[in-house]
């Protein structure tokens, strides 16, 4: 048997090469269990001759990464030979890899399709040395199996189907994409990257030096009209930022009601569901993501005449012309429609062509309004407010949509209030623009991994590293308003008047433990309330810093923070002794703001694998976590459980088998003690107002909004309920936006 080397010659396979190749990667592992013998001996097994070394290193990385459950430092050195791998097939040199991504040629036409940008290939050439000297590859070696696989997969370049860029190239790019000729900020972006304190979306991490950079992900789209023109103008707009990768949310309130007469034809009107039956079946047409998940969430108010119809476009019974399942839905829900549901009182159903500027009003004026309509007769039907709620609630279980956000708090607690009445949110409930049918919102977003900021040792947070990082992002988030592509004049305009970004966290359960705070625990709760405190002064000090250098925003004069009213102060809440908040209203007061919003709170698994965090602000969902090798799923414990286990002398392969098998739960295992069964406590084990406690305490420094997951176990339709009127009665602007119920996800 020989074997395929990278030069192309032909060797002998041998048995203590292969080991010796796997031992070099073993530093600093305990080898009283690894054994990189075992590893050669079942890659020796399954060669044939004339397999590449290529082939052998993946091979051997994945049947290390399917040796985990003799040990986690398998995990690692699965990692570090798929890594040691890459490095051997790519270029180890930045410019040199932007070069070939700017010159390549297809392999089947020979023409140039230059990946890279012109602009962006002369500033890496033009600062060749000083970018190139700057990576640090060793870097990669950070990243686990999982995540390096899901990268080598999806996002590094590729040139005629080979990868040519290592995650380190990769983020120098996103740093370069940002800065541009600012070298020395862009080393700096890429310094806190590679350290792994944040970090940006797939879409900006795929597109960033690109012909086309489009970096940002979120859209909000309002329709252009109740007309055949506007119709079919929103949905070439809906397609071209699906093209783009954009995830959209947008509303359909104007849209006028099933059988409601049309002037022009003398015909009447077929409602929503045969426009958004089309919309679901256009949009699979353009969108180029590989991944068959929706891209939209179509927003619509509680009292449109069809809300019956729409209830049931997601789910997996009926006729098929009446659905449209490749979208998700969301209720854009007025306070008087939760107050008729408590009170258990009727709800009027109506056209928003007979009942006009309803979508256009909120709070008192739009009581007003539709309670005037209720008196002149202008309903289609009245029901029981609760009759409604109850198919929204049973729709949810089912379909896990609607989703429930509060038009008024929206509305009530934004900055946007000067610009006019919000219509929608965003595709995951995070994003809250202000849209209309001549702007569409477009938010570039990222993630601060607050779990950094920890000192174990000492349990302490770093409270000035996080704002400094913060004042970071915010700076750079700034400045990609200024480098995107925009796919539509509409997103340019929007974004230059009112510069809106969202920057949120991931790891707050990791950085719990390691405060030694379990979840439900009052140290926790403080700790949650300083982090987004600290989030929110850090965004605005930088935003203002901009601002006395760039000035305001266009569409500053008049908005709340113009006023000297703050999110907090909409809220009528008081932030901690933690910053001083009086000195630097009197400097926005002077000065102004750069960006019109700043805190959104997303939920993204992508940034949170990225960084090896529990995703967003939640609780652990369980204590495994899933490797793929060898065509097969290895189940192991999550590492910081892990690693308490060792340390009190409590890890063996029976304990290991017990976490499995109670489905990544502790609470049953008596070896256990009772201070790491608090500290690692999954989310089906807490109950589910802790997290909406939490997110009510945040909700003060977090000027957009929060994509919160709920898990329930038992009684969700009750449940259900009770958590939407405490998230609405808390004042938050959305509740439950994904829902898992009994180990599922209902998305």
């Amino acid at each position: 048997m020989h074997v395929l080397k990278r030069d192309g010659r032909k060797e002998p396979v041998h048995f203590d090469e292969i080991t010796a190749r796997i031992e070099t990667l073993c530093y600093d592992l305990d080898m009283n269990y690894v054994d990189p013998s075992a590893i050669a001996l079942h890659v020796i097994s399954d060669l044939y001759s004339g397999v590449t070394t290529v082939e052998l290193d993946n091979l051997a990385s994945e049947i290390a990464a399917s040796m985990i459950d003799q040990h986690p430092d398998y995990a690692t050195l699965a990692a570090r030979i798929a890594v040691s791998n890459l490095h051997k097939e790519t270029r180890d040199i930045f410019s040199e890899v932007i070069a070939d991504l700017y010159h390549t040629k297809s392999s089947i036409t020979n023409k140039c399709l230059s990946l890279i940008s012109e602009k962006y290939y002369k500033i890496i050439q033009s600062n060749a040395d000083k970018l190139n000297s700057a990576i640090m590859y060793d870097r990669d070696f950070n990243y686990s199996y999982t995540t390096f696989k899901m990268l080598e997969t999806n996002h590094l370049l590729k040139l005629n189907g080979k990868i040519v860029e290592r995650p380190q190239h990769m983020l120098m790019r996103v740093a370069v994409a940002i800065h541009g000729e600012d070298v020395d900020k862009a080393i700096e972006t890429y310094n806190y990257l590679s350290e792994q304190y944040f970090v940006y979306p797939a879409q900006t991490l795929d597109t960033a030096c690109t012909v086309t950079q489009q970096m940002a992900s979120s859209f909000l789209l309002t329709m252009s009209g109740d007309s055949i023109d506007g119709i079919l103008d929103t949905l070439e707009r809906s397609a071209v930022l699906c093209h783009y990768n954009g995830e959209i949310g947008f509303n359909v309130h104007c849209i006028r009601a099933k059988n409601t007469p049309i002037r022009g034809t003398g015909g009447v009107s077929n409602g929503l569901v045969p426009m958004l039956k089309a919309y679901n079946t256009s949009i699979a047409t353009v969108s180029r993501s590989d991944k068959n998940i929706e891209q939209i969430t179509v927003y619509l108010e509680p009292w449109h005449a069809d809300i019956f119809e729409f209830l049931d476009l997601k789910k997996n019974i009926g006729e098929e012309k009446l659905r449209a399942k490749d979208m998700c839905y969301a209720l854009w829900t007025p306070d008087l429609f939760m107050q008729r549901v408590f009170d258990d009182d009727i709800w009027s159903l109506m056209c928003p062509h007979e009942c006009p500027e309803l979508i256009e009003t909120y709070g008192e004026k739009f009581k007003l309004l539709y309670t005037r309509y209720e008196k002149e007769g202008r309903f289609r039907k009245q029901i029981k407010a609760r009759d409604l709620w109850l198919l929204i609630i049973q729709t949810q279980f089912e379909t896990g949509t609607p989703y429930i956000v509060y038009k008024d708090h929206c509305n009530h607690k934004t900055n946007h209030q000067n610009l006019g009445t919000i219509k929608c949110s965003s595709f995951s409930t995070e994003i809250i623009h202000y849209s209309s049918s001549d702007e569409i919102a477009m938010c570039n977003t990222a993630s601060i991994a607050v779990n950094m900021f920890v000192d174990s040792t000492k349990r302490t947070f770093d409270f000035n590293k996080l704002k400094e990082t913060v004042k970071i992002v915010t700076n750079n988030l700034d400045k990609m308003i200024e480098v995107n592509f925009y796919p539509l004049p509409e997103t340019k305009l929007s974004c230059e008047k009112h510069r809106a970004i969202g920057i949120g966290i991931q790891g707050l359960a990791d950085a719990f433990i390691l405060m030694r705070y379990p979840f439900e625990s009052k140290e926790a709760r403080t700790l949650n309330i300083q982090i987004f405190e600290t989030l929110y002064y850090g965004a605005l000090e930088a935003s203002c810093e901009i601002a006395i250098e760039k000035g305001p925003y266009e569409s500053y004069k008049d908005s709340p923070v113009s006023k000297g009213m703050l999110q907090y102060d909409m809220w009528i809440a008081q932030p901690t002794n933690l910053w001083n908040w009086d000195t630097l209203k009197k400097k926005i007061e002077e000065h102004g703001v750069r960006n019109s919003l700043l805190i959104a709170q997303m939920s993204d698994a992508f940034m949170a694998q990225m960084l090896e965090n529990n995703v967003s602000v939640e609780p652990y969902k369980s204590n495994i976590y899933v490797i793929h090798a060898l065509s097969k799923q290895f189940r192991f414990v999550k590492p910081r459980l892990l690693r308490d286990l060792i340390e009190k002398g409590l890890w063996d392969e029976n304990t290991c088998n017990k976490i499995i098998s109670n489905n990544g739960s502790i609470q049953d295992i008596e070896s256990i003690p009772d201070e790491l069964k608090q500290l690692y406590k999954t989310a089906w084990e807490m109950p589910q107002k802790t997290i909406f406690e939490m997110a009510a305490c945040r909700g003060p420094f977090i000027d957009q909004s929060q994509c919160l997951n709920v898990h329930m176990i038992d009684d969700p339709l009750e449940k259900l309920t009770s958590m939407h009127f405490y998230a609405w009665e808390s004042g938050m602007k959305s509740s439950i936006c994904h829902l898992m119920i009994n180990g599922s996800e209902g998305e």
